[in-house]
């Protein structure tokens, strides 16, 4: 028989943790035969909603559900004891007219207490997979207050600035987005980021040379890419949910499932000094999986309009950096 797996979900009841929880339980991301325990985490106010989430995992008699346990967000060792994978969805989210940068001194404290119960408590072989935002740099403190767990254990989500740059790609192309590939998000998950349009594919072919709207790929797409979060807001008066947690449940399997040929996945990992990024920044690369380990991908070359918009959202990181430093253990 099969060992359950732990994974431990923060803001559990909250709207990308809601569509989140359900298709981990279902076995679409670990796969049919891996039973899973769900380790629910939330506020306290929010424990009696978390009831009734409880509630509808139990009707939905999943077969790989193993189990489920609650806990509050006062108790974090307990919420991720033994957890193989803790990933980080609870946060104060980003409101209309807030940028990333907003949000640090407001969400990154929650993150010190999340590496500390992480390195207390959590499975040997946890990886941590941060959402909420702004999720690279409060990756960076979950990572610097987690001491005993390796640095590649952590990852913070860039899934969904690929998904939202294969989208608008397909788009421009007419084609479906199944015909994108290697599209890799450098950087900052924020306004800076880099969508990476020289390196991607449309049916294998150099993606520009199926679209020539040069201007368009340097100009629209990028800020479209870019501004794509602050847009959903605009529109539904909520931050994105059921996008983002496609995207994480993406992220999730992109690290345990071996990247096809000539493709890629992207999410912030720490450097390792790669393209000259500076060492221990929590970086959004293009990366590679073979299913048990993670690797930047190596030996791209960068035009030097790309390599600029790399030196931006870089620059950006080191100063969300500075702003946390107290915190950064």
């Amino acid at each position: 028989m099969v060992a359950p797996i732990r994974v431990a979900v923060t803001g559990a009841a909250g709207q990308i943790g809601y569509a989140s929880i359900f298709r981990i339980a279902s076995g679409e991301v670990f796969g049919p035969n891996q039973p899973v325990i769900l380790h629910l985490v939330e506020v306290p106010p929010v424990l009696k909603a978390l009831d009734g989430v409880h509630m509808e995992l139990d009707d939905c008699a999943f077969p790989t559900l193993a189990g489920v346990v609650k806990a509050d967000s006062d108790h974090l060792e307990d919420g991720f004891r033994d957890c193989n994978w803790v990933l980080c969805v609870g946060s104060i989210p980003r409101k209309a007219g807030m940028e990333r940068g907003d949000l640090i001194r407001v969400n990154g404290p929650i993150f010190t207490s999340t590496g500390r119960a992480i390195a207390a408590a959590a499975a040997p072989d946890v990886r941590v997979v941060v959402v909420g935002n702004p999720c690279n740099t409060n990756c960076l403190i979950a990572m610097k207050n987690a001491p005993g767990v390796p640095s590649n254990r952590f990852y913070a989500m860039t899934m969904l600035d690929q998904n939202r740059a294969a989208s608008q790609l397909a788009q421009k192309a007419g084609v479906p987005v199944g015909a994108v590939s290697n599209v890799g998000i450098w950087g900052n998950h924020s306004a800076t980021q880099y969508p990476d349009f020289y390196h991607a594919k449309i049916n294998g072919r150099p993606a520009t040379e199926v679209i020539t709207d040069h201007a368009w790929l340097q100009g629209d797409f990028i800020s479209t890419v870019q501004k794509r979060g602050a847009a959903v807001i605009a529109a539904r008066g909520a931050s994105s949910a059921a996008s983002a947690a496609n995207a994480l449940l993406d992220t999730v399997k992109g690290i345990i499932r071996p990247t096809p040929a000539g493709s890629c996945f992207s999410a912030a990992v720490c450097s390792d000094g790669s393209y000259g990024i500076e060492a221990g920044l929590i970086t959004g690369f293009p990366l590679v999986s073979d299913g048990q380990q993670v690797s930047i991908v190596q030996g791209q070359t960068h035009t030097a309009f790309a390599q600029s918009k790399i030196d931006i959202t870089i620059n950006e990181l080191r100063e969300e950096r500075e702003c946390v430093k107290d915190l950064l253990g």
